[in-house]
C-alpha cells in the first residue's frame, strides 16, 4: 500500500494528528506512508519514524515546486493507493483528487463530498452545527476508516540529535540548570491569544524567586521583541529569553522537552509539553478547550468565563480582551505550583 496522508495545516492540530499516524504504521507495517505537509510546519514531524517522506506543500508558497500544480503532479507519479484527509478543506480534498489518489477519505465538510470516496459525517448537534471534538479523536476516527486500531491515544513527537545540540548551546549560553520552567505566549492564531506580558513578567519573577527555578522564555520569529520585554519586566536574572538564538521547532521541542513545566498559551508549543509528558498549565481565552482536549495527566486548563467567549476569534470583536486580561497572573502561578509539586 502507498499512503498520503495530508496534515493539518498548524503546528498544534499536527501533534494532535501524531496518534493517527502512529496507528496507521501499527497497523500498515510495510506501507510506504508519506506526510503532505506545509513548510513552515514540517519540522515538528522531524524524527517521527512513522513516516517515509515529507512532500512540501503550499498553494502560495513562493517556490513553484511546492506549489498546487507541481505537488498534484507529483503525487500522481507516486502512484498513492490512498489519501487520508485530516484537514476539513475543499484544497485538500481537490490536492488529492487532482494527484489521482483512487480512494480519498475524510469529513464531508466544506462542499467537498462529492470529492471523497469515504465521507465520514463530522459531529454536530440537534441544530445541524458542528460540535466541538476533541482533535486527537477527530483524526484517529479517519484512521479507523482504514481499519486501523486507535490504541493510545497520547500524542507523541521526537528530537533530533540537532535539536538537542541546538537546546545545550541554549542552555549553556543562557545560564540555564536542570529545574527550568518554560514560558510561551502568542500564536498563530491571532493576538486574541496573547496573555499580557507583564502578566507573563510577574509570573516568571515569582516562578524564579519562590519556586526556585530558572525561566526560560520561548519564542517564536515574530515575537523576539515581546519575550525580551518578559524577561526584562521579571527583573530577576534567572529570568531569561530564547529571543537571541537561532530560532527553529526543534529548538522549542527540545527545550520543552527538558523543562519541568510550561506555562503556554493555546498555541503549538503547548501541544509539545503533551507529547514529551511534561506538565503544562494552558491559558484560554477565545477558544473552546473542547477542540484541542488530550489526555495529558499532567495539564492544568485555566479560562476565564466572560459573557462574550469563548468567540473562536483571532482578535477581540470587543476590544477589551477581557477573556485574557481577567486571568490573573495569581491564578496562574497557583496552578503552576500544583503541577510542579505533582511532577516532583
Amino acid at each position: 500500500m502507498r499512503l498520503a496522508v495530508l496534515c493539518p495545516n498548524l503546528i498544534g492540530d499536527t501533534v494532535m494528528a501524531t496518534p493517527a499516524l502512529r496507528a496507521l504504521r501499527r497497523t500498515f507495517p510495510g506501507a510506504r506512508i508519506d506526510a503532505i505537509l506545509r513548510p513552515n510546519v514540517a519540522p515538528t514531524l522531524d524524527g517521527c519514524p512513522w513516516i517515509d517522506e515529507r512532500v512540501l506543500y503550499h498553494h502560495r508558497s513562493a517556490w513553484p515546486e511546492q506549489r498546487t500544480r507541481a505537488v498534484a503532479s507529483a503525487l500522481r507519479r507516486s502512484r498513492y493507493d490512498v489519501a487520508l484527509l485530516l484537514p476539513n478543506s475543499f484544497r485538500s480534498a481537490l490536492l488529492a483528487t487532482l494527484a489521482r489518489i483512487p480512494r480519498r477519505v475524510g469529513y464531508a465538510r466544506g462542499g467537498r463530498s462529492w470529492l471523497l470516496t469515504d465521507r465520514l459525517a463530522p459531529p454536530v448537534d440537534t441544530r445541524g452545527r458542528y460540535v466541538p471534538t476533541p482533535a486527537v479523536g477527530y483524526y484517529l476516527a479517519l484512521a479507523r476508516r482504514l481499519g486501523c486500531e486507535a490504541g493510545s491515544i497520547r500524542p507523541e513527537l521526537f528530537t533530533t540529535p540537532e535539536d538537542e545540540a541546538a537546546a545545550d548551546r541554549a542552555w549553556a549560553r543562557l545560564g540555564l540548570g536542570r529545574r527550568v520552567v518554560c514560558l510561551n505566549t502568542g500564536g498563530a492564531f491571532g493576538p486574541a491569544k496573547s496573555w499580557p506580558a507583564d502578566y507573563f513578567s510577574t509570573l516568571a519573577g515569582r516562578l524564579a524567586a519562590e519556586r526556585d527555578a530558572d525561566v526560560l522564555v520561548l519564542c517564536g520569529p515574530a515575537e523576539r521583541e515581546v519575550a525580551r520585554r518578559i524577561a526584562a519586566g521579571a527583573d530577576n536574572r534567572r529570568v531569561v529569553a530564547l529571543a537571541d538564538e537561532e530560532l527553529s521547532i526543534g529548538l522549542t521541542k527540545a527545550c520543552v522537552k527538558r523543562s519541568q513545566l510550561l506555562v503556554t498559551t493555546d498555541s503549538g508549543p503547548r501541544h509539545f509539553a503533551a507529547a514529551f509528558g511534561v506538565p503544562v498549565v494552558s491559558l484560554f481565552g477565545p477558544t473552546h478547550i473542547a477542540w484541542t482536549r488530550t489526555a495529558h495527566p499532567l495539564a492544568i486548563h485555566l479560562q476565564q468565563p466572560v459573557p462574550c467567549g469563548p468567540c473562536q476569534r483571532g482578535v477581540c470583536p470587543e476590544g477589551h480582551h477581557r477573556c485574557m486580561v481577567e486571568l490573573r497572573p495569581e491564578a496562574v502561578f497557583d496552578a503552576s505550583t500544583r503541577l510542579l509539586g505533582a511532577a516532583g
